[in-house]
């Protein structure tokens, strides 16, 4: 099972979650989950969302892949997750991607440009130097 780091009150993060931990995100509070994985994906869980649903658990899928990321995408992302009931999980494969979007998530929320949050994904390695927005 894939360990889910829980990044304040309202967010956490996780590599690829199993069908079963769905039913313990639910137990456990979790109101929302966003699946950041493309159905093109290998490992892609197709059953997720319905799971999710039978549980009352929002679910959005969002695929993102890094060597996508512009500034549109991120601000639509972001106003996405901002309208989820929470807490929410964020999730994609090895959980890369998810704390990417979470921790630019919250550098906006807490006053940061778009540039400035990609920087600061940056400087924490979470993308290549060489990555522009």
């Amino acid at each position: 099972m894939e360990t889910i780091r829980k990044i304040n009150d309202e967010l956490a993060i996780a590599g690829q979650i199993v069908l079963e931990q769905l039913l313990e995100l639910a137990d456990g509070g979790f109101r929302s989950v966003v699946n950041l994985r493309s159905p093109q994906e290998s490992g892609f869980l197709w059953e997720e969302e319905k799971k999710a649903a039978l549980l009352a658990l929002d679910y959005m899928n969002c695929p993102i892949t890094v060597d996508d990321i512009n500034e549109e995408m991120l601000l639509n992302t972001f106003k996405q997750i901002s309208e989820l009931p929470k807490p929410v999980l964020v999730h994609c494969d090895t959980g890369i991607r998810s704390a990417l979007i979470v921790l630019m998530y919250l550098a906006i929320q807490h006053g940061a440009t778009p540039r400035q949050a990609f920087h600061q994904a940056q400087n924490l390695g979470l993308l290549t130097p060489s990555y522009q927005i």
